[in-house]
């Protein structure tokens, strides 16, 4: 049994059936001739009282040391912690990749397995499509071709920061409907993209794939506390724009809703959806059969429901914004939120910086946080019954002072119907 050098592995011939050649200085390493005069690499070793044969290569492709090297790098794990490299290559070898068990996670996500973070229910649609959206612009492009197992902090480290360095960033992506959607980078998407990577990793860990989440630990990129709020200046600002939007720009649908979220501190797409049979102005409110923290009932003041008076309405269509040529609802809110901004010359206010600004007024006008959170929909202050016949008068004056303050700010005068045309 000589030790395996080039010129012993090429002098081997092949016979009628196949036999092995060892080497006489490192244990375990030999290869093997077929009938065919391929020969073969392979290492073997015992675990667990097991024999086990590890293939390393072809000859021609590695050379005779390439694979003693590789021979001496598996061969040590197994004497040094009882290692078995076979089961280890199998592994890998079935292991998913980041990509697949995504994929995985949001088969169960759309099934209801997966629990929102939200008083335990399964996630909403919208919510799987914000998932949908982050894991093909984000997760996948950065991670995808990556083994689940190989994952560590560092690689989510590097993943945080490719993000907000915006290497996902793109322009002028067709997205659905073939519209225009630009895919931005930044700290907060590095943050919110990333919590969601440690929920799919969990979710791994419960299923057994792996056995620690690579996420914990790792701290996120402050996702920030919106600071950003409207001041009378601003308000005002807003207030001539949209006047102006009611007779020259804007469909009636983008001119009443900016009124709505300006002046109820509701969501952009609970606003979008809101139907005429959740608008209760007897009540003075309005009943949200399904909202971010579930069915809620929003105190809604009195001017609100003087520019729903004015509202377009479409004969036998539910909705308040009604769809510009389909049967739903409207849906460019967010784009002629952005003309309307650029417009009134307003930086940096979104849809949501009138939700932080409609409760830094009611914090102004002396409201407890208790108050300001049940009329935010909060899901600590929240009333979420769909089937309370009247709020509390509390919340209904506290909606009533706020409406009116910020239509007094938007428009110098106390609150009075708008006249708005009703241009299709």
């Amino acid at each position: 049994m000589p030790k395996l050098t080039k010129k012993v592995v090429d002098a081997a011939r092949p016979r009628d059936k196949q036999y092995t050649v060892w080497c006489s200085e490192l244990k375990g390493f030999g290869f093997y001739v077929q009938p065919s005069g391929s020969k073969t690499y392979f290492v073997d070793y015992r675990v667990d009282n097991a024999r086990r044969r590890m293939t390393i290569g072809r000859h021609g492709v590695l050379t005779t040391e390439a694979a003693r090297a590789l021979a001496i790098q598996t061969l040590g794990p197994v004497a040094l912690q009882k290692a078995d490299p076979l089961l280890e290559r199998r592994t890998r070898r079935a292991s998913l990749k980041v990509a697949q068990l995504c994929d995985r996670y949001m088969r169960a996500a759309e099934s209801g397995l997966i629990l929102g973070r939200r008083k335990n229910r399964p996630k909403k649609a919208s919510t799987l499509e914000i998932d949908r959206g982050r894991i093909c612009r984000h997760i996948k492009p950065l991670l995808g071709n990556k083994l689940v197992i190989d994952l560590t902090r560092a690689d989510i480290t590097k993943f945080m920061r490719d993000i907000s360095a915006g290497k996902t960033a793109v322009k002028n992506r067709t997205g659905k409907n073939g519209a225009r959607v630009e895919v931005k980078g930044g700290i907060g998407t590095a943050a919110r993209t990333t919590g969601l990577l440690g929920g799919i990793l969990t979710y791994a860990v419960d299923e057994g794939i792996i056995t620690s989440n690579p996420t914990q630990g790792v701290k996120l990129p402050a996702d920030g506390v919106r600071s950003r709020r409207l001041i009378a200046d601003e308000y005002r600002a807003l207030g001539q724009a949209l006047s102006r939007s009611a007779t020259e720009y804007d469909t009636p649908q983008a001119v009443t809703g900016a009124w709505l979220l300006a002046l109820t501190g509701c969501r952009l797409g609970e606003i979008e959806a809101l139907r005429w049979s959740e608008v209760d102005e007897e009540g003075q409110c309005f009943r949200l059969a399904d909202s971010k923290s579930g069915p809620s009932v929003r105190p809604v003041g009195r001017e609100a429901f003087d520019v729903l008076r004015t509202a377009l309405r479409v004969p036998g269509i539910p909705y308040v914004l009604p769809a510009l040529r389909k049967t739903g609802h409207y849906k460019g809110l967010a784009g002629a939120w952005v003309r309307l901004m650029n417009r009134a010359a307003l930086e940096g206010v979104t849809p949501h910086t009138m939700r932080h600004s409609y409760a830094s007024v009611a914090g102004d006008l002396g409201f407890a946080e208790s108050t300001i959170a049940a009329m935010l929909g909060h899901t600590a202050g929240t009333v979420t019954s769909r089937y309370i016949h009247r709020l509390d008068t509390v919340l209904v004056a506290a909606a009533n002072r706020v409406s009116g303050e910020i239509w007094r700010q938007m428009t110098g005068y106390s609150a009075k119907v708008l006249d708005m045309s009703r241009r299709a």
